[in-house]
C-alpha cells in the first residue's frame, strides 16, 4: 500500500499526486516491489531487510541514493498480553524524494516532531527522532505496567503475573539492543554527513538526535535492571507466602488433630479411668479435656512465637 506526501508550510500533507517527495510504502505488494527494484533501483536484499524484524540498522550508500534500516518499536496490541516488539523501517534517501518502507501498518507521521520540515533530508532525520520518542512512550508505558502488575504481587501469588513480568523484562532487552543498534547507525550517519548532503543546521540536528537516543538506551538500561530486580524480589516474595501459607496450614492441622486425639482415646472400647463409663459427667470432661489441649496448643505456639 503506497501513501504519497508532500511538503507545504513545513507540514507533511497527504497528496494523491504523482511523483511525490514523500512516499511511504506499507508491505508493498508485487507490483510496488517491482517499481521499487527496476524503476528506483533499490536493491532487493534492502528493501527485504526494510521489513525483516530481525535485522540490523544499518546504512549504505548506492549510485543514486542512500539506504537507511532504522529500528522502531512495534503498535502494542493487548491481544498479545505485554510482548512489546520492534520492527525495521527503510529510510531511502534520493536527492529529491525520500521513499520509506515498512512491513507493517504505522502511524508514522502523528505528533510535532513532523512540524517545521524544510527539506526531504531533514524530514528522514524526524523520521528518526520520532522513533525515539515511540521508543520513549513504550518505556513510560512499561514503567506504568510493571508498577501496576508490582501492586497486585503484593496480594497475590498467581504465577500470571510473575510471567508477565518476565515478559516485560524480555521485551525491555529487545528494546535496549535495538536501542544501541540505532545509536550506531545515528553514528555513522554523523560520519558520513557531507557524503549523504546534511546541511550544518541539519547536522545540527543530528547531534540533538544523537544525545536523545543516548538518553534514551540509559532510561531503558535503569528500567530493565529495576523491572530484573523485582523479578528477583517478587519471586522471594511468593516464596515467603507460600511458606507463611503452610505454616498455618500446619498449625491448623495441629489444633484441629489434639482434640481429636483426646475424643478418640475416650471412643476406644475399653474400661474408663477414674470410672468415667458410669458417670454422666464424662461426656463434659472429655470435653473440657479436648478444650484443654486446644488451650494447651495455643500457649506453647504463643510462647514459642511460632
Amino acid at each position: 500500500m503506497l501513501r504519497s506526501y508532500v511538503l507545504r508550510e513545513g507540514r507533511v500533507v497527504p497528496d494523491e499526486g504523482q511523483d511525490c517527495p514523500i512516499e511511504f510504502y506499507i508491505k508493498p505488494d508485487e507490483t510496488e516491489t517491482r517499481h521499487l527494484i527496476d524503476h528506483l533501483q533499490i536493491d532487493e536484499h534492502t528493501l527485504s531487510s526494510a521489513q525483516d524484524p530481525d535485522e540490523l540498522p544499518r546504512l549504505e550508500f548506492e549510485p543514486n541514493h542512500t539506504a537507511i534500516i532504522l529500528k522502531r518499536p512495534r503498535n502494542y496490541s493487548a491481544d498479545e498480553e505485554f510482548p512489546l516488539k520492534v520492527s525495521s523501517l527503510g529510510i531511502f534517501l534520493f536527492k529529491d524524494r525520500v521513499v520509506l518502507v515498512a512491513g507493517e501498518t504505522d502511524d508514522l507521521f502523528d505528533g510535532r516532531p513532523f512540524l517545521r520540515i524544510r527539506s526531504v533530508t531533514h524530514f528522514a532525520l524526524r523520521v528518526i527522532y520520532q522513533s525515539i520518542t515511540h521508543f520513549l512512550g513504550h518505556l513510560k508505558a512499561i514503567n506504568m505496567i510493571s508498577d501496576d502488575l508490582e501492586e497486585k504481587l503484593r496480594t497475590s501469588m498467581e504465577n500470571r503475573y510473575l510471567l508477565n513480568l518476565f515478559t516485560l523484562g524480555k521485551s525491555l532487552v529487545y528494546y535496549l539492543n535495538a536501542i544501541y543498534a540505532n545509536g550506531v547507525l545515528i553514528e555513522k550517519l554523523k560520519n558520513n554527513a557531507g557524503k549523504i548532503g546534511f546541511t550544518q543546521e541539519e547536522i545540527e540536528v543530528l547531534d540533538d538526535i544523537y544525545v536523545d537516543n543516548n538518553q534514551c538506551y540509559r532510561q531503558a538500561e535503569i528500567y530493565s535492571n529495576v523491572l530484573s530486580g523485582l523479578m528477583d524480589a517478587r519471586a522471594s516474595i511468593v516464596n515467603n507466602n507460600l511458606n507463611v501459607l503452610m505454616k498455618t496450614l500446619n498449625i491448623i492441622t495441629i489444633g484441629i488433630m489434639m482434640p481429636n486425639l483426646v475424643v478418640s482415646a475416650f471412643s476406644m472400647n475399653v474400661r474408663y479411668p477414674w470410672g468415667l463409663g458410669s458417670r454422666p459427667e464424662a461426656f463434659f470432661v472429655i470435653l473440657g479435656l479436648a478444650a484443654a489441649s486446644c488451650v494447651a496448643l495455643l500457649l506453647v505456639w504463643r510462647y514459642k512465637k511460632l
